[in-house]
């Protein structure tokens, strides 16, 4: 079996000489050509006739030679298929008319992908899109190394931010681990590398991905929702009670200090319950007045 391999093009440079000159010198030979025409018909001279008509043809096919650059933009010129260069100078040009010349945009590109539903790292549902900003590098690559570099690269989008969706949680990681809601910048960096990778065959450069869209899927997004809000409570109340706990402390030490009352430990217990149920319930706290005593 034959190994094929895939020669990469590289970008070289290549162009055509001064347009304006060959512009001014296709004009005056068009205008002889004519002169010549007018001069012949007037007396009756085939000799001039004949010239006129040599001309003008040459004059023709002069003005097929010329092309223009834009800012950021490229031409590349081709002869019979076999790549010559390509000519990133602005301004008006002239080549030989038998050269093709083929414009290719080297300006930034702005690309925001279509919303994706995959799975991240602990298989949740999720919905997400990104926004990546590239452009061509090497217009050789780009023209010659892949099909529809534009196509190409939407593609590759798609890919690489489902791959990298699924390297992480999209929340309530492993402690150290990074997940999509909370580190945003280090997925975005993440994706821009592994696009950097995917579509540099094309001559392509990425200058920025970040995440645009991200949630849980409809499907789960309620049950989500319901957890989060559950964490968020354990959340607040662990720091009521660790809160709580400080304040009864402090006051059990400064009633001792001050030789307020003195208290066994069944009563610094009572106290603390009762502390610690009106700093930590969720509601005001009813007072009770309590006519006996603590035994009875």
């Amino acid at each position: 079996m034959t190994d094929r391999t895939i020669s990469h093009t590289a970008e070289r440079h290549a162009g055509g000489i001064n347009g304006v000159l060959m512009l001014l010198a296709d004009i005056a030979l068009a205008a002889g050509a004519l002169v010549l025409l007018v001069r012949g018909a007037r007396n009756d001279d085939p000799t001039l006739i004949v010239s006129a008509l040599l001309l003008l043809p040459i004059a023709a096919l002069i003005l097929g030679g010329f092309y223009s650059v834009q800012p950021n933009q490229g031409v590349a010129i081709t002869l019979f298929g076999d790549y010559k260069g390509t000519d990133r100078r602005t301004g008006l040009y002239w080549i030989w008319p038998w050269y093709t010349r083929r414009k290719i945009s080297l300006r930034v590109r702005n690309v925001t992908s279509e919303t994706l539903k995959v799975n991240d790292r602990r298989g949740n549902p999720i919905e997400i899109a990104a926004n990546v900003v590239w452009r061509v590098s090497d217009s050789a690559q780009a023209l010659f190394d892949v099909d529809d570099y534009a196509s190409f690269v939407n593609i590759q989008i798609e890919t690489g931010l489902r791959e990298v969706a699924r390297q992480y949680a999209y929340d309530h990681a492993d402690e150290g681990e990074h997940t999509l809601r909370d580190d945003a910048e280090i997925v975005g960096e993440k994706l821009k590398e592994d696009l950097s990778a995917r579509i540099a065959v094309a001559g392509v450069q990425v200058d920025e991905a970040h995440l645009m869209h991200l949630a849980y899927a409809p499907e789960i997004a309620g049950s989500m929702l319901k957890r989060q809000q559950a964490e968020a409570v354990i959340s607040a109340r662990q720091k009521i009670v660790h809160g709580a706990v400080g304040m009864v402390e402090q006051a059990l030490e400064q009633l001792s200090q001050r030789g307020v009352v003195t208290l066994d430990e069944e009563r610094k217990a009572a106290m603390v319950s009762n502390l610690l149920v009106v700093l930590c319930a969720d509601r005001e706290a009813q007072p009770v007045v309590n006519t006996g005593t603590l035994y009875g």
